[in-house]
């Protein structure tokens, strides 16, 4: 049995475009996913990605700015965290197809 798709609703279409345009560069992901499992601090991520401050920062600020992350202040660090629920499920689907591409492509029944 099929079951009935119905649109996907205006404002649920511009949010999805939104957070798919901010996470469109390589040095997002890979912030993404080092903040995948908790927080870290901008030295953390500065680590995990072998990028400057300032490019990690500047990265930050556009993630930040789309409300895919947020910070709070510890004493002397800010800490980054993951506020956009969906990104988890998006890098899930980026391994899961990743992973399709590697077994190359998919056998076509005759």
């Amino acid at each position: 049995m099929t079951k009935t798709q119905f649109p996907i609703e205006a404002d649920v279409l511009h949010r999805a475009a939104n957070v798919i345009r901010c996470l469109g560069h390589p040095m997002r992901l890979r912030l993404l996913e080092l903040l995948e499992h908790g927080e870290k601090s901008v030295s953390e991520l500065i680590e995990g990605t072998c990028a400057s401050q300032s490019a990690v920062s500047q990265q930050l600020s556009i993630l930040r700015g789309h409300g895919v992350v947020d910070a709070r202040r510890e004493g002397a660090f800010v800490l980054y965290r993951i506020t956009e629920p969906k990104v988890r499920h998006i890098l899930g689907c980026i391994r899961s197809c990743d992973l399709q591409d590697e077994r190359g492509p998919r056998s076509r029944s005759a």
